[in-house]
């Protein structure tokens, strides 16, 4: 089992296109045999770390999916507790959109970083 966190990200406004209104999450199984299961939870931060999105989801193997959630708060952090087979080969993707659907590079968490 792995627990694998963004970390608290400020949803401060960005220049002209404002603060993150929603945010896409994006979960890859490398795997080509194995599945894995995903327990996502998403914080609102205010005066307070409020859970506001617990969902539990299975990847098959060499699959890939996608969610959407609301963020339009001061901040926000996701918790991803990965388990399974395949949770060694999980890459997941965090990128803030603006109302218009703009993706806010300082809001971009992958993988990779």
């Amino acid at each position: 089992m792995a627990v694998i966190s963004t970390g608290p990200i400020d949803n401060s406004p960005v220049s002209k296109l404002g603060s993150a209104q929603q945010v896409t999450i994006k979960l890859a199984n490398r795997d080509f045999a194995n599945f894995s299961t995903i327990l996502i939870q998403g914080y609102y931060l205010t005066s307070i770390r409020s859970l506001y999105v617990l969902e539990e989801l299975t990847i098959g193997p060499n699959a890939a999916i996608s969610r959407n959630y609301a963020t339009n708060v001061p901040g926000y952090e996701f918790v991803f507790t990965t388990s399974g087979p395949a949770q060694g080969n999980i890459e997941i993707s965090v990128w803030g959109k603006s109302a218009e659907g703009e993706i806010l590079s300082v809001q971009r968490v992958v993988s990779g970083e």
